[in-house]
């Protein structure tokens, strides 16, 4: 069962909630996250650094680690963020086009996490987990909450929609992007205990949806810290990493679109003759195609959309091989174009569903992409399938709107 804690968040004040609050450190750039630069109490300073230093600064120096603390003690000492007396439990809506998802936001166990009672579904970069684990060893804190799931729980649930009945939220703002953030604070003590141990009796399990490097790196610093403080106690903080966690049923799976930089040699025209061994090559459109079933494919290429049907036999029926993902990976990249594999091909690229279609044509009209392909996304379902059976998907299978801010609550482990 999926043992969770309670923390003592650091969180700014009320007044400033909003304009503390910026997107994942991940799905911003160093030049969008720049942009920032002149406000005083965005936390991209912390979890974007390198913001403050020349742009020359590898982005992975200690220098940027270092920048982070200083920022984030500057940010405590002037009373931007402050921290909670006692421990507490953080309910997180989000509303964005008017669907809302309310999640528990935690602590949730490493052990649990190395156990595989959080469930995980991709492969991690060794790059990207030693970021993460060098921002956290340096700032004592970690500042990005790993996105979870968990099949619909009804005792965890009325517990949630109680509290938010009865006692006003902390924050509640709307950001520039139009997705509004509304947070409570659950404090009593009692209910404090009734979630931990609902979560104990009721909930067998956790999914990771996003965040699986900012949890393996959160896990490796716990492994860390115990091999080198034999009397890190069970209930330290870094035996836990920062969590929100999201009944199934209020969450949506937005489609993870491909651009590939050339044809492997192959003219347009050879290319899609290609195509027509595993795929039923629809006539060339203006008209942006979004697959709405799966197993169907659009491709933008030298300015026109097709649609292509794999066909009988490109694709088995296990929880891996039915993905579109993995129908395009198989079939496309690899076969036909010779990029074997995504994570590191810097031939391949990957576009957010949330970016919409204009965003594949635009790669490919600019030329920086030869072909553009967009898919009918997976199902959380299909995600729960998949973690449970302890395969992982092709990278960069799934997104997920509306994301979490990063400064809202920050768990300190030191």
């Amino acid at each position: 069962m999926a043992k969770i804690t309670p923390f003592k968040g650091l969180r700014p004040t009320r007044q400033l909630a909003a304009e503390v609050a910026t997107l994942p450190y991940d799905v911003v750039s160093v030049a969008e996250a720049r942009e920032f630069k002149k406000d005083p109490y965005n936390f991209y300073h912390v979890t974007r650094a390198e913001i403050d230093l020349p742009n020359e600064v590898d982005v992975h120096s200690q220098e940027v680690y270092d920048m982070a603390k200083t920022n984030l003690d500057a940010m405590i000492q002037n009373g931007v963020m402050i921290q909670d007396k006692e421990p507490c439990y953080y309910i997180y809506e989000l509303v964005m086009n008017g669907r809302s998802q309310t999640g528990l936001l935690c602590g949730s166990s490493v052990d649990d996490y190395n156990n595989g009672i959080v469930k995980k579904h991709e492969f991690t970069r060794p790059e990207k987990e030693l970021d993460r684990i060098n921002h956290i060893k340096t700032t004592g804190a970690e500042t990005g909450i790993v996105f979870l799931a968990y099949n619909d729980c009804d005792s965890v649930q009325q517990i949630i929609y109680d509290w938010k009945k009865g006692h006003a939220a902390e924050y509640d703002f709307t950001a520039t992007d139009g997705v509004r953030h509304i947070l409570w604070v659950v404090n009593d003590a009692a209910k404090v205990a009734a979630i931990t141990r609902h979560f104990s009796e009721d909930v067998p399990c956790t999914y990771i949806a996003d965040g699986h490097h900012r949890a393996a790196s959160a896990a490796k610093v716990c492994k860390d810290m115990q091999d080198n403080n034999t009397a890190l106690k069970s209930d330290a903080p870094a035996n836990y990493f920062v969590t929100c966690i999201f009944p199934a049923s209020q969450l949506e799976i937005m489609d993870y679109n491909r651009v590939a930089k050339d044809l492997n040699g192959n003219s347009a025209e050879e290319f899609l003759q290609k195509l027509t061994n595993d795929f039923d090559v629809s006539l060339p459109s203006d008209e942006a195609y979004k697959p709405m079933d799966p197993h169907h494919i659009g491709m933008y290429l030298d300015g026109r959309w097709y649609e292509l049907l794999a066909k009988p036999g490109t694709y088995s029926k296990d929880p891996i091989g039915i993905l579109d993902v993995t129908i395009l990976q198989k079939n496309v990249l690899d076969k036909l174009l010779d990029i074997k594999d995504p994570r590191v091909d810097k031939r391949v690229d990957f576009v957010g569903g949330i970016r919409g279609m204009g965003a594949l044509e635009k790669r490919v009209d600019s030329g920086e992409a030869a072909a553009a392909f967009s898919l009918y996304p997976v199902t959380i379902q299909q995600l729960f399938d998949i973690a449970d059976s302890g395969n992982v998907m092709p990278p960069k299978s799934t997104w997920f709107e509306p994301k979490l801010r990063d400064g809202l609550v920050v768990y300190m482990i030191s």
